[in-house]
């Protein structure tokens, strides 16, 4: 389709059924919304010139959102520099009384939203959802026009950007640049009083729920009621209503307890059982229901004691394995959800029971298939790069953001806002630093008590639950011997350094908490006939498939072994770009085949027809 195609294009017609966009935000589920992903007018700015819809003299390309334009995905496909972009869509307006909802799942960095040519606000931070109500600017002519804005520096250290290059190609660790919508922009009727958010809190010990239903728009001074049906399968666990006073309402939902170890095993939720309880919400006044949504939480647990991680308060040992979250043609959206589903089923077949979400904050429709099928995840903040109070205030407000939105998702089992010291490159010299990191470890803590936080992965460690290493030594009896049943934990802490980075930091001494492993192997696969061998970036190499079957169950096999740990993650899940070091191609292809990925990662034995 041309630009003057688009410009006669009939938005009566909407460019992508909901059939094929999965429901975007899965921890609170209305049956009336519609996806406004598909094709959109786009335009680069470069120069910054326009400041509002009226200064763009032209729109030059079509994008398919939610695509980024430097993917191939998108219909653009340009990697270049580019700090301003522009979008606009028309879609008929729906039908229905009440209120009408504009959500964007993620657009990074900076963005500034029209509605009709009518600006209606602005938001900050690449990894977080923001919604817009936009009843106030619609119009009688039975459609709806949406313009964007988004600005992303690509030069720009001191905000939070991940694994975005700052070079012109991608080099090292480093990928292309994601700028603007890269996440799925949706649109959904509700009433002038509605749910706007729901939170749960397993409580183990007293075997309830701690809920906290938020309400929005016009809201009643009394009379309102919240009921709720708790469910697992066609068992009811909880069906009850309560009065909402100032807009909310707060209660603990007690389970029948038997007392029986089976019963209350069946509620769990773990990788191995993965027992989702679902909630229907309803908000009444007066008789008249007002707002339905479909939720649902988890009774699970997971906790520190002495050195090992805990789950529904039994030792759980941790399996994770590396990921960056891209695809070769869409950066970091996936094609479709079935992509997102198949990572997680692919992850849990090579033997892992976690993910560790790496310099990305995930697509909540892959932290719902984590949740589904049962994959431990640990939520990693992106990086800044700079130090300055600029870069403080942008991570602070980014990650508060993050967390309120996964706070309910049953597999994110750890939190960590710092990655080896990367933002705070003066750790350990410099105390500003280490207070930045201690602050944000205790900011994490006191908005989510109920879950480990790693303050800083990798090194230079200050508070943190986990004490989390990284080595890339790849010679396992050199990491035997470095972590092996003879080494004393002084020296380790004291003499050892991965990385040339020491493990702790003055007066913050290793305090018995669990030590894992985090990021280790790295092995790249470049076989010898492959032109661009010399190319493939890794911690060691393999020139065939069987070399490195050998190496990697010779590594796993010697980590198994460790006592000292009380989990690893194997560094990676899948090749991304310049990195060859995946277990997966980059198409997500094998590179040994699973069954062996599988044996190597859950026992370290070498597998064989019988074993596998």
């Amino acid at each position: 389709m041309t630009l003057l195609e688009l410009e006669n294009y009939n938005f009566k017609k909407t460019t992508r059924a909901n059939a094929d966009t999965a429901y975007p935000r899965p921890q609170l589920q209305r049956s009336h919304w519609q996806s406004l992903n598909g094709l959109w007018k786009f335009a680069f700015d470069d120069e910054g010139k326009c400041v509002q819809p009226s200064d763009l003299t032209q729109w030059t390309h079509l994008i398919e959102v939610p695509f980024a334009p430097e993917s191939t995905k998108s219909g653009i496909g340009n990697t270049g520099f580019h700090a301003n972009c522009w979008y606009e869509r028309e879609f008929e307006t729906p039908p229905g009384e009440g209120r009408l909802l504009l959500h964007f799942g993620a657009v990074d960095y900076r963005t500034r939203v029209w509605v009709n040519d009518r600006y209606i606000a602005e938001h900050e931070g690449g990894h977080t959802p923001f919604t817009l109500d936009i009843t106030h600017v619609l119009n009688d002519s039975g459609t709806t026009k949406v313009t964007v804005w988004a600005q992303d520096d690509p030069h720009d250290l001191a905000k939070p950007r991940g694994k975005q290059d700052w070079q012109l190609e991608p080099h090292s660790i480093w990928y292309p640049r994601t700028t603007g919508i890269w996440q799925t922009v949706w649109i959904e009727r509700v009433d002038t009083t509605y749910i706007d958010r729901i939170r749960w809190t397993p409580d183990f010990e007293r075997w309830e729920f701690g809920c906290s239903v938020v309400l929005a728009g016009a809201v009643p001074a009394s009379g309102i009621q919240i009921k709720m049906q708790l469910s697992v399968g066609d068992r009811v666990l909880v069906n009850d209503a309560y009065e909402v006073f100032n807009g909310e309402v707060s209660r603990r939902l007690a389970l029948s307890d038997p007392g029986i170890d089976d019963y209350r095993n069946e509620l769990l939720w773990s990788p191995e059982k993965p027992t989702l309880i679902h909630a229907d919400v309803e908000l009444w006044y007066g008789g008249e229901l007002l707002d339905k949504v479909k939720t649902y939480t988890a009774m699970r647990t997971v906790s520190i004691q002495r050195d090992r991680f805990m789950l529904n308060g039994r030792p759980y040992y941790l399996r994770l394995v590396l990921d960056q979250g891209y695809w070769p043609d869409s950066l970091m959206t996936a094609p479709d959800d079935e992509a997102l589903r198949r990572d997680v089923e692919l992850i849990k077949a090579m033997g892992f029971n976690g993910v560790r979400k790496h310099q990305k904050i995930e697509d909540p429709r892959f932290l719902y298939w984590a949740d589904v099928l049962g994959l431990l995840v640990w939520e990693e903040m992106p990086s800044a790069y700079r130090f300055v109070p600029k870069a403080v205030e942008r991570m602070t407000h980014e990650w508060s953001e993050v967390i309120k939105r996964d706070f309910n998702h049953p597999c994110i089992v750890a939190w960590v806002p710092f990655n080896e010291s990367w933002g705070v490159p003066n750790l350990v010299e410099t105390q500003a630093h280490r207070n930045y990191v201690l602050a944000m470890y205790h900011l994490t803590k006191t908005l989510d008590p109920s879950r480990p936080v790693i303050g800083n992965d990798g090194w230079e460690s200050t508070n943190t639950d986990i004490l989390a290493i990284h080595d890339y030594d790849t010679d396992p009896q050199s990491l035997a011997r470095r972590y092996g049943p003879e080494v004393k934990l002084p020296d380790l802490f004291d003499r050892r350094r991965p990385g040339g980075r020491v493990l702790t930091l003055d007066n913050y001494p290793h305090q018995g908490q669990p030590i894992m492993l985090t990021e280790f192997g790295g092995i790249a696969y470049a076989p010898i006939d492959n032109p661009d061998a010399d190319k493939a970036w890794g911690y060691d190499r393999s020139s065939n498939s069987s070399e490195l079957q050998i190496k990697y169950t010779s590594l796993l096999e010697t980590v198994n072994k460790i006592e000292l740990f009380s989990g690893f993650c194997y560094t990676q899940l899948t090749d991304t770009f310049q990195e060859a070091n995946g277990l997966l191609y980059a198409d997500r292809t094998p590179k040994i085949p699973i069954e062996a990925i599988r044996a190597a990662t859950i026992s370290g034995g070498l597998c064989t027809p019988t074993s596998c």
